[in-house]
């Protein structure tokens, strides 16, 4: 699984941040995945942000 973040989603919570930090990071105000980490749509952590992003701006493809 992949995972992505939609810039036209997301408004900046940074919640991806705070719950999966090897994963996502806060730039310019919006998040984005780290390089190297849009193949860590297993890790359950990345679920989790996934789940709780207040935007629904995080994409989990197959």
């Amino acid at each position: 699984m992949k995972v992505s973040v939609d810039r036209s989603l997301c408004y900046g919570s940074a919640e991806c941040a705070h719950r999966a930090p090897a994963v996502f990071a806060f730039e310019d105000g919006y998040g984005v995945v780290r390089s190297g980490g849009a193949d860590a749509a297993g890790d359950p952590r990345v679920r989790e942000a996934a789940e709780k992003c207040p935007s629904q701006a995080i994409v989990l493809t197959e």
